[in-house]
């Protein structure tokens, strides 16, 4: 019988580990048997050479097979907690193996059965000890923990290592000759790839490494391959719609440009250079676009402070001037209705009303802001999800701006382009600069545009770095702003998926869910604060307070209500607060460097000098030079290269910073994987049709992909949530 592993819940099999398991599998996503068969080993430890005990050296890790001949209980001087010891001996000596806490290591171990064990080495004087060692009976049948290469997972509670290999070893065994493989016979030949079942057994039970390597190079192509089949669809759909023509005159365009100009202080209209000339270039690719009848689809790319919105809002009137509406999409409540002030300064003059839809706003309002879109009155509309919401619809929309668009997916920004009666034209907004090689391949098909240069008045941060010894002069440096009416920020790291730095032995239980963690040392860092600075205003924004509570908080500060706002990363992207002069990261080795770059933006936005002080107390080579780089740098663009080239993309294109598709296993820093991504291009190419449609056995395919197989759901998900339009 074939089988599709998608279709196939974990919890109707009878596994090892039992229903243990079934709920530790649950919390980290995993419920079925694809969901598990494509849970990857984070790493994997070489347990084929067998180390003589004389041989053994302290500070290492080492297989040995050795005979049982000790086996004995000891209390320890912590109440309550007893140790197992058991002497294993070879022909060449002794060794004590000790686990603290784990009486049923008594129960599996006997007396004269010889075992093969792996674990930490630890030199106790002339001695050595393993500590808490994984065994295997020798001749057990159960060898999927020693005597070979041994997939290494990540755990959570509930979840131990043997119980999780023993599982994955059960379902390969039962399914692993039925699995589905979603691609055709001619796509692997052409692209020199495993079938996928051999695939996902070498990925878990590798023989060798370079057969692993083989495997992730076929599941890296799934995924690529899933999303260039995304980007496909998603262009050839756009090129056969017809959008509005938006040809404002010569002179429509200057009295709007001379409005928006004058009303963020910007040159005289007279002067040859009223914008930067990256805004200049902006502004005459974007109009050139809105002027085809072809919808624009062009991804506006501004590093910190270079006046992106400004750029939007030429769009939005020359939208205006044609006779049709604009609608701006904000990630926050507080973003939408900056956004909504500055753009009522800037287009009065021009007569264009402004529309604000919130959801939390009072019923009468937004019935009121939801009229005027509707009608036509309102030529532009700012606005949060509530933009997608039923009850909002407009007359005629014609372009659709995204702020901020790696916060938003597809289908949330398919529900805003689908209320035009044509196809809208489309600008997204990032502030997060996307590296070059990764944009070439993953927005291929998006015109950009790019703005580097910073308006006139802007000066740039200065930013230092320093440690913990040095925390007193720091609160010293931002206790004189506060006096001098400036204010600061001050981010503590967001603990998120936190890890022990290492795979908890056999036999133990590791909790990943440190979240909770965020908020305690917001709090804490907060109340240390009011009692250094007790004469000051200390407000708090963290993740796990309610959005309205957060939006009071934010609101406090740009009020200048608050001197000092401690908070995690959630502090708003894109929030102007003139007065905030000084950003003081935490920890700062811990954040990317696309992370370190925005909140450094954050401030010295009001002409002030201002400041970013990053402390560290880290002498990881990595992070050192992360930080140098943002100490050095002030270029968000060549960050966003440095970055990758650190850290590789996987942590630099998480959707929390640029809105790229999760790749978990293509590495497109990896020049092998860039070629990798072209090969999938051409296939997915040959899939679609001319309309972005897959007919036949290719549709099958497309299908397999949009569900997630067999890639998994963090892939899968590239095709209907994540991918960048």
């Amino acid at each position: 019988m074939t089988v599709d592993p998608g279709e196939l819940p974990l919890k109707g099999l009878a596994l090892p580990g039992g229903s243990s398991l079934l709920r530790g599998l649950a919390k980290l996503g995993v419920t079925t048997v694809a969901d598990l068969l494509t849970y990857l080993p984070r790493r994997y430890e070489d347990r084929r050479e067998i180390t003589p005990i004389a041989d053994l050296a302290g500070g290492t890790s080492a297989t040995i097979s050795a005979r049982v001949s000790d086996l004995r209980v000891e209390k320890t001087w912590r109440r309550g907690v007893q140790r197992t010891i058991a002497t294993l001996v070879d022909d060449s000596g002794a060794v004590d193996a000790i686990w603290y806490g784990r009486r049923f290591i008594e129960r599996r171990l006997t007396v004269g059965t010889t075992i093969v064990a792996t674990g930490r080495v630890k030199a106790m004087g002339w001695t050595k000890q393993l500590e808490a060692p994984e065994f295997s009976p020798v001749g057990g049948g159960d060898q999927v923990s020693a005597g070979r290469i041994v997939p290494m997972y990540r755990l959570t509670r509930g979840v131990t290592a043997l119980s999780l290999r023993r599982a994955v070893r059960a379902l390969l065994d039962q399914f692993g000759a039925d699995l589905v493989d979603p691609l055709p016979e001619g796509v692997l030949s052409r692209n020199g790839l495993l079938p996928l079942a051999q695939a996902i057994e070498a990925l878990h039970w590798p023989e060798e490494f370079d057969l692993r390597d083989t495997a992730l190079r076929r599941l890296a192509f799934d995924e690529l391959l899933a999303v260039q089949i995304a980007l496909v669809h998603r262009s050839r759909r756009r090129a056969g719609g017809g959008a509005f023509s938006i040809r404002p005159t010569k002179a429509e365009l200057t009295t709007i440009e001379s409005a928006i100009l004058g009303g963020i202080g910007g040159a005289s209209p007279k002067s040859s250079t009223p914008w930067t000339g990256d805004q200049r270039r902006a502004i005459d690719e974007i109009l050139a676009d809105l002027a085809t009848g072809s919808p624009m689809l062009r991804l506006l790319q501004g590093d910190v402070g270079t006046g992106k919105t400004a750029v939007a809002f030429v769009a939005a009137a020359a939208t205006a001037a044609a006779g049709h509406q604009s609608a701006l999409l904000a990630p926050t409540e507080l973003l939408a209705r900056q956004h909504a002030a500055t753009a009522k300064r800037l287009l009065a003059p021009l007569g264009i009303e402004v529309a604000l839809v919130l959801g939390g706003a009072p019923v009468a309002e937004r019935r009121a802001a939801r009229t005027a879109a509707a009608g036509g009155r309102a030529a532009l509309v700012i606005g949060t999800h509530a933009l997608f919401a039923e009850g909002t619809q407009f007359a005629s929309l014609g372009l659709v701006v995204v702020d901020e668009q790696h916060r938003f997916g597809v289908e949330e920004r398919a529900k805003l382009l689908s209320k035009a009666s044509r196809e809208p034209h489309l600008l997204l907004m990032t502030a997060t600069p996307i590296p070059r090689t990764i944009a070439q391949l993953l927005y291929a098909d998006v015109a950009s545009s790019e703005l580097r240069e910073l308006p006139a008045g802007r000066q740039p941060i200065r930013t230092a770095i320093r440690t913990s010894a040095d925390l007193e002069r720091v609160w010293t440096f931002v206790d004189e702003e506060a006096e001098a009416g400036r204010q600061t920020f001050v981010v503590v790291p967001r603990i998120a998926d936190a890890d022990s730095g290492g795979e908890p032995e056999q036999g133990t239980t590791f909790d990943d869910d440190l979240d909770a963690g965020s908020a305690t040392g917001v709090e804490a860092q907060a109340e240390l604060l009011r009692e250094r600075l007790p004469h000051r205003r200390i407000g708090v924004v963290h993740g796990q307070q309610r959005a309205a509570e957060r939006t009071v908080a934010m609101q406090a500060f740009v009020a200048g209500e608050t001197d000092v706002l401690v908070g995690t990363t959630v502090i708003e992207v894109g929030v102007d607060v003139p007065a905030a002069s000084v950003m003081v990261i935490l920890e700062a080795e811990r954040f990317g460097l696309a992370t370190l770059h925005q909140l450094r933006g954050r401030v010295g936005r009001g002409g002030d000098k201002g400041w970013c002080i990053l402390v560290s107390d880290s002498d990881d080579e990595v992070a050192v030079a992360r930080l140098q780089a943002i100490e050095s740098t002030r270029d968000g663009f060549l960050l966003a290269e440095q970055d990758i080239a650190l850290r590789g993309e996987g942590s630099v294109l998480g959707t929390s910073q640029s809105g790229l598709p999760p790749l978990r296993i293509a590495t497109l820093a990896r020049a092998e994987d860039r070629a990798l991504a072209l090969v999938a291009r051409t296939e997915a190419e040959r899939l679609l049709d001319q309309r972005g449609e897959a007919e036949g056995e290719a549709a099958l395919l497309v299908q397999s992909y949009a569900r997630g197989w067999p890639i998994g759901r963090a892939t899968g998900a590239a095709l209907t949530e994540s991918a960048p339009v």
